[in-house]
């Protein structure tokens, strides 16, 4: 979505936003593609940017798609992978979305790497099952979690206006961070950032923000208003 009008009235409202420093809060902005080199040129330089996907290898007869390596020549340094409108609507699977995490790192890219459950999981009771194999699809590949950041967002809260409460963010969070000492190592665990995204806007982030597990957010909708 959005022309080049409209991309430039974000990035100016962005740059003249009050944040705290870099070591206090880290900014990434995802246009989509089409916008990733103005948005880069013209953001302000304490801010990073992201693209919103990348081809699973290495550059090739691909028609369409766009490798780690031209993000890279690109200079952009952060990738969303896996986002759960690519899982439902293009079919990646949890296998492809691991490969695509761990190659895009190879790279030297960091990968924003996006898990959740439906509203028929979460109702099921299967949400941590879910969740967890998910995240072990990308562990398996991924050998080094310096560069990776995991995103939860609940399915049955994106674009809906229904949010997960601060304790069903906390849950979750706290799950995963459990699942990366079990089966990854303690030191991952501690240090990787979980964020959450789901419906998040000024209204609701400070107490989700609260919960000692969750380190940050996906924003979607609310980042364009």
């Amino acid at each position: 979505n959005g022309t080049t009008e409209e991309v430039k009235k974000i990035v100016t409202t962005l740059n003249e936003a009050e944040v705290p420093s870099e070591d206090v809060v880290e900014v990434v902005v995802s246009p989509p593609f089409v916008f990733l080199t103005l948005v880069k040129i013209q953001l302000r330089s304490d801010f990073h940017v992201a693209a919103q996907n990348c081809w699973v290898r290495k550059g090739g007869a691909f028609t369409g798609e766009i490798s780690a390596e031209m993000l890279v020549n690109l200079g952009i340094p952060w990738v969303i992978i896996g986002h759960s409108e690519r899982r439902a609507l293009l079919n990646e699977s949890n296998e492809f979305v691991g490969d695509k995490v761990a190659y895009a790192v190879s790279q030297g890219v960091k990968a924003i790497a996006c898990i959740g459950e439906t509203l028929e999981q979460r109702e099921s009771g299967s949400t941590m099952a879910v969740v967890a194999a998910q995240t072990k699809a990308i562990a398996e590949k991924v050998t080094n979690w310096e560069n990776v950041v995991l995103a939860y967002e609940p399915v049955w809260a994106i674009g809906t206006g229904k949010v997960a409460t601060p304790a069903q963010a906390q849950e979750v969070h706290c799950e995963l961070r459990k699942w990366l000492n079990d089966n990854v190592n303690s030191e991952v665990a501690a240090s990787t950032r979980i964020i959450y995204g789901g419906s998040v806007n000024g209204a609701n982030c400070n107490e989700l923000a609260a919960q000692p597990d969750v380190d940050g957010f996906l924003v979607g909708g609310a980042s364009l208003k």
